[in-house]
């Protein structure tokens, strides 16, 4: 696939304020006073560059207005750095908005809208930006040629795609090819059991940043299986746990489907009162085991206490 009605043209990267280019659009001040502490994984700030919508809070030499795109490849690595050897922190997934604040070297460097998570892409994976009209559900769905099963086609999308089309008669239509309804849920609608969604990836290998049945990590799977209810988490687990406040607190004693156990540096959903699923990075992929076994495993390697926090979303 294509991005070509996303190219970025030169006059577009001035407007965004790209450093070291003066131009239309760039506005210059000066900030005066004591710049507050920040998670650079949620705030994005550079030492040449911010996100101007921190502007009054923290300083950076520069500040650049985002320009609005979408993901145009099935799922794009977001890394820590701008460079193919750079820890990959997340995915981008096909559809999803992404705001660019500067292109240097083949490399864009902005967030994720869904939760403002900051990284790098590969410029070739954005492209202009869409009104998603639908949401894959099932775990991967064929994106073809031709609204014929047997087409073939370009792409395999993966569950939380968003994509924008027009329905003909059990296919929508997209300017990339044909999706089968059946694969489908229009934008906005709401499971009612995200545990089913975390069951549905069980044996999915365990990837670092991963958010897909290619390769998950433990928020990865909590955020896609609490997205597809309409709740959208954070991206890492200790983040997750600290937006749900203490009016989610649940006892052990009354844990049920749905919930969610943190851990140090990890996080599962609960299958029932007593099974947990989570992407396992001792087993390396996504599985279904008994609490009290991973509660044990955490405290055997020191952490005390080994649950960090117990929720319940709704």
């Amino acid at each position: 696939m294509t991005a070509n009605s996303g190219d970025i043209s030169a006059a577009n990267r001035v407007r965004m304020g790209r450093p070291g280019v003066a131009g239309q659009g760039r506005d210059r001040f000066g900030l005066a006073g004591t710049s507050h502490a920040y998670d650079p994984r949620v705030v994005a700030i550079r030492p040449d560059l911010a996100d101007i919508a921190v502007a009054g809070v923290h300083f950076a030499p520069h500040y650049a207005a985002p320009m609005m795109m979408s993901g145009v490849l099935p799922a794009a690595a977001m890394r820590a750095a701008p460079s193919l050897d750079a820890e990959q922190t997340s995915e981008l997934l096909f559809g999803e908005g992404f705001a660019l604040l500067d292109l240097t070297g083949g490399w864009a460097w902005g967030y994720s809208l869904a939760d403002h998570y900051v990284g790098y892409l590969a410029a070739e994976a954005l492209g202009a930006p869409i009104a998603p009209t639908h949401r894959v559900d099932m775990i991967e769905a064929m994106l073809h040629s031709a609204p014929d099963a047997a087409s073939g086609g370009p792409a395999v999308l993966p569950r939380g795609a968003l994509v924008m089309g027009d329905a003909e008669g059990e296919w929508l239509k997209t300017s990339h090819g044909y999706l089968p309804l059946a694969a489908l849920v229009e934008v906005g609608h709401e499971h009612d059991d995200p545990a089913a969604v975390a069951e549905a990836m069980v044996g999915t290998p365990y990837l670092w940043g991963g958010r897909t049945a290619k390769g998950i990590d433990c928020s990865g799977l909590v955020q896609l299986a609490w997205s597809s209810a309409g709740i959208q988490l954070p991206r890492d687990s200790d983040l997750q746990l600290a937006a749900l406040g203490a009016d989610k607190d649940v006892a052990a004693a009354d844990l049920a489907r749905g919930d969610l156990v943190f851990f140090p540096g990890h996080v599962g959903i609960m299958a029932d009162g007593r099974n947990l699923v989570h992407a396992s990075r001792r087993w390396m992929e996504v599985k279904v085991e008994p609490l009290a076994d991973v509660v044990a495993r955490f405290a055997e390697e020191g952490h005390a206490p080994p649950v960090s926090g117990m929720k319940r979303l709704r």
